[in-house]
């Protein structure tokens, strides 16, 4: 800190030194004034401190200021005086809010802007607190640093920067809370109720009166800080109240994929797609990040292994996919949990099958090509193989470590069918740990469906593990087939991931046409089990491209699910919520709006979700 306090005030003396020289006494004056005031901003006067402060006393929000002013988060000017009633400019809200939240990890670059150039006081503090989240530029790519914060700006930036997302509906809290609730931008209403239901908004004199657009105070951005930060001296008749939330949590996710839909070959379609499920109070998005042999992102991994860092499809070439969903989601209110659809799965003729072929396992006729829907010719990585373990679990690493992300999600295809493993890797080390017997030539004996499927419940610890240690409270998610078929046709023996802690949301792919039967595998031990201990959903198929699900049978199975307890639902896919049908697009999106006529908040082992007891 000294050596940049060293540079940052040589360049203000010396630019002093030579705006005197052409400047009459008063403009000298002025330019002291605003000197003076930035640097207090962004470098604290020790010798000042709160006890000396001459014109806070009496003030409403003194103690909070005191406390501030101790831990050097805000101080008084040279003068002695704290103003608190003076207004703040955004370029000084960012270099409080860097101070106030320094342990904030960055999670976008960029935040260079045309209005901020490269001499001016608050460049860095500005950037820091857009690569934060905190604050973000117009849409003319400018800042206007020098514009005085409007309070909704400086609560919003707050709210977004630390993820805050209202337990309930939005437009409730508001109406509830405020009498000037109309005059908040759309924009901020979402970020603005999370800020009430936690406690930030400090109204003075009025707790009801919000004043969204007039500009905040020293004092008013004092008492959001203390808020937040959880430390007492505002009192607490100015702080807005909510009631608690009442209703109960729900899991509304949909998976978004590039087969058979265009959503995510476009950012204009990806962003009104986000925009549009907002509006029907969706929560999570379930982006796919690995299909077809390619990763969705911009990969250091894959570029090493084939190299080829990013689907060559031309929609995606530009563009980061999975950055542009977690921004739009996460502006939306909604948690982006990235989805590897295929898993340990390839295309037969990818550049990574051609590349690796002592990756892949195979039929005990020798054959490693497996046709999905009698229509792709696709090959298996051999999940018990150290070196394919290696590769997917740096896929999965990276992700974690570089997007903003709230968890990562598995699917049906992180085991294999189980009529492959008779690659000579395999059958290797089953006749190591089983005195040189070979394994059974029935693909489905038990005892061979267990060893294997043990195999990659022990890969799947270790994987669990490097996710934690690179990101604690990323979920780990999954989604696969019922227990009984997930584990004889796809080793995938998800129950005892389960008991063994190693999933942490669970959204069980049951696509039954018919409802007894839908209702009679909602009813098996496996998911009644799992529901006591994570939030367990049900995935429903919304339709298929050459296969239409009417939206009575869509409306029937949400509600057995809500009726059995279940967490919420998932659908398969975005594309088929309305377009693939014989209702027109609006009756469908009527539908589901009924359906979720509220904002619910997502249940998340990491934010107070307890099964229900009911």
């Amino acid at each position: 800190m000294k050596r940049s306090f060293d540079r940052g005030f040589n360049f203000f003396a010396d630019s002093l030194v030579a705006f005197s020289r052409h400047s009459g006494r008063k403009t000298w004056l002025l330019f002291l004034l605003v000197f003076s005031f930035s640097l207090v901003l962004l470098f604290p006067f020790p010798g000042y401190p709160q006890r000396q402060l001459t014109d806070v006393q009496g003030h409403w929000g003194q103690a909070c200021i005191q406390q501030l002013a101790e831990q050097k988060i805000i101080s008084g000017y040279p003068d002695r005086r704290f103003r608190p009633d003076q207004p703040v400019t955004r370029a000084e809200f960012a270099a409080i809010l860097n101070k106030a939240f320094p342990d904030r990890a960055s999670i976008r670059s960029g935040g260079t802007f045309a209005d901020v150039p490269a001499n001016f006081w608050g460049r860095a503090a500005i950037r820091t607190a857009y690569e934060r989240g905190f604050l973000a530029g117009y849409p003319d790519r400018r800042f206007r640093p020098d514009q005085n914060i409007p309070r909704v700006q400086a609560l919003v930036a707050i709210a977004s920067g630390l993820k805050y997302a209202p337990t309930q509906p939005a437009e409730t809290t508001l109406s509830a809370s405020f009498t000037d609730a109309a005059a908040i931008p759309n924009y901020a209403r979402t970020p603005i109720a999370a800020a009430a239901e936690k406690g930030l908004i400090v109204s003075y004199p009025n707790p009801r009166q919000l004043h969204p657009n007039r500009a905040a105070t020293r004092g008013e951005i004092a008492a959001f800080v203390c808020q937040t930060l959880d430390l007492a001296g505002v009192p607490s008749q100015y702080v807005v109240r909510t009631s608690p939330a009442t209703a109960r949590s729900e899991l509304r996710g949909v998976w978004l994929t590039n087969v058979d839909s265009d959503v995510l070959f476009s950012e204009q379609k990806l962003t009104s797609a986000i925009a549009r499920l907002k509006q029907l109070n969706f929560n999570t998005l379930y982006p796919t990040a690995w299909n077809w042999g390619y990763t969705l992102y911009p990969s250091q991994v894959m570029e090493r292994e084939i190299g080829v860092a990013l689907d060559p499809e031309p929609g995606l070439q530009g563009r980061d996919l999975l950055q542009e969903t977690v921004e739009r989601g996460h502006d939306s209110g909604m948690a982006v949990i990235p989805w590897f659809e295929f898993g340990f799965m390839a295309p037969a003729d990818s550049a990574l099958a051609k590349r690796h072929p002592e990756w892949l396992t195979q039929r005990r006729n020798g054959e490693t090509v497996w046709v999905e829907g009698g229509v792709h010719d696709r090959v298996w990585l051999n999940p018990l193989r150290p070196d394919v373990q290696t590769f997917i679990t740096a896929l999965a690493v990276e992700v974690v470590s570089r997007y903003d992300i709230d968890g990562i999600q598995f699917d049906d295809h992180f085991g294999y069918p189980s009529d492959f493993g008779y690659d000579e890797f395999t059958v290797a080390l089953y006749q190591k740990e089983h005195n040189g017997q070979s394994p059974p030539a029935a693909a489905k004996d038990p005892e061979w469906v267990r060893w294997r499927a043990g195999k990659i419940t022990e890969f799947m610890k270790q994987l669990f593990a490097a996710i934690k240690a690179e990101k604690r409270n990323a979920i780990v998610s999954l989604s696969p087939n019922p227990q009984e078929f997930s584990l004889t046709s796809y080793l995938l023996d998800w129950q005892t991931w389960e008991r063994l802690g190693l999933i942490e949301e669970l959204i069980v792919q049951v696509y039954r046409n018919d409802l007894d039967r839908f209702t009679q595998e909602l009813a098996h031990s496996s998911l009644q089990q799992a529901k006591t201990h994570i939030p367990t959903a049900v995935g429903i198929l919304s339709g298929l491209k050459g296969r239409y699900v009417p939206l009575e049978q869509i409306e029937r199975q949400v509600q057995v699910a809500r009726d059995r307890d279940f967490a919420g639902v998932s659908f398969f896919f975005y594309e088929s919520l309305w377009n693939y049908a014989t209702e027109s697009p609006p009756q469908r999106q009527a539908a589901f709006k009924s359906l979720f006529p509220r904002v619910a908040k997502r249940p998340n082992v990491y934010d107070g979700w307890k099964p229900s007891t009911s």
